[in-house]
């Protein structure tokens, strides 16, 4: 998805009842392209920019697309990062600069290396009714972030846990691990838990977790959470509870890494380490460079997406807390 925020307004956390846990709220934000979707974004923001490598979160729907008019983002481009595109509902199609094409369905797994530098679009097919689902990005560090384009695919089996069922599409979590290559630490996982229930799981002390609330009702070391809420959790604990206090199935996605210490400076669609670096990646697009490529096949209204002014101020970078 394209980053439609030149000028992010700043959200503070939240402390709340519960052991060690922060609640980040999300804000209401519009994906770019002609038919633009509303998202809740819950990174990054002021206190917190990043989990792990994990440093962007929206999360979007259910959305009736008779209504929104579903998604058609048009090509735009990425550097210094990766993109995991995770859907809970619908269909979306999606093509890049390497010359792929997939689909971007429930359950599965579609990771995009930026790398140096790609292009991609991402439409909602027509036999989608509903969409829902999040797109993530994880930033890569400094050694590896200008390395070659990539994709990859995975459908991770469903797993069976006392009281819950999980889908592990990155890192390892509960003996299960997923094939897909990182560039630092990670785990990626979603988890339903039964109504009533509470899943106790055993998790790497030296991540930093996030729990990205999606439907239901659940309790993070004993701190509630509301739809598109997401509960940080530092470093140490070795064991994680999620309890379902309410009566219908719940789910989430459990996000966790070691902690990022590398500085950022995040704008529009571009991960780099200094306000001039972000200038000259913006330029190479509004000129169609070659750093980025071309996509093909795409038969939206707009050929790419063109990148927005630059701030009068230079570009800050991003931490988190010390």
């Amino acid at each position: 998805m394209s980053n439609t925020e030149a000028d992010p307004a700043e959200l503070l956390c939240s402390e709340r009842p519960g052991e060690g846990v922060t609640v980040l709220t999300p804000r209401d934000v519009p994906l770019g392209g002609p038919r633009a979707i509303r998202v809740r974004r819950t990174l990054p923001q002021r206190q917190r920019s990043l989990i792990g490598a994990w440093c962007f979160a929206d999360h979007y729907g259910p959305q009736d697309v008779s209504e929104s008019g579903g998604m058609d983002v048009a090509p735009h481009p990425h550097t210094g990062l990766q993109t995991v595109s995770w859907l809970f509902s619908g269909e979306i199609e999606h093509r890049d600069s390497i010359g792929t094409t997939a689909m971007v369905r429930p359950g599965e797994l579609n990771l995009m290396t930026a790398g140096h530098g790609i292009a991609h679009s991402e439409v909602s097919t027509p036999d989608t009714s509903t969409l829902h689902g999040v797109q993530l990005w994880i930033a890569l560090p400094d050694e590896h972030r200008d390395t070659a384009r990539d994709f990859r695919h995975y459908a991770p089996p469903l797993l069976e846990l006392p009281g819950a069922t999980a889908r592990v599409f990155l890192g390892s979590l509960a003996g299960t691990t997923s094939p897909v290559p990182a560039f630092t630490p990670l785990l990626g996982a979603e988890l339903t838990i039964e109504p009533g229930a509470t899943l106790a799981l055993d998790v790497d002390p030296a991540f930093e977790h996030g729990v990205l609330q999606d439907t239901g009702s659940v309790t993070v070391a004993g701190a509630a959470l509301g739809t598109g809420e997401l509960a940080y959790l530092a470093p140490g604990a070795g064991r994680l509870e999620l309890t379902n206090s309410g009566g219908e199935p719940a789910r989430v996605l459990l996000l966790g890494g070691t902690p990022f210490t590398e500085e950022l400076v995040m704008w529009w669609n571009f991960v780099g380490r200094s306000h001039e670096e972000i200038a000259e990646y913006r330029e190479a697009w509004q000129a169609q460079a070659d750093r980025f490529g071309r996509v093909e096949g795409y038969q939206g209204t707009t050929a790419w997406l063109p990148a927005p002014a630059l701030p009068q101020v230079r570009i800050k970078p991003r931490r988190n807390p010390s």
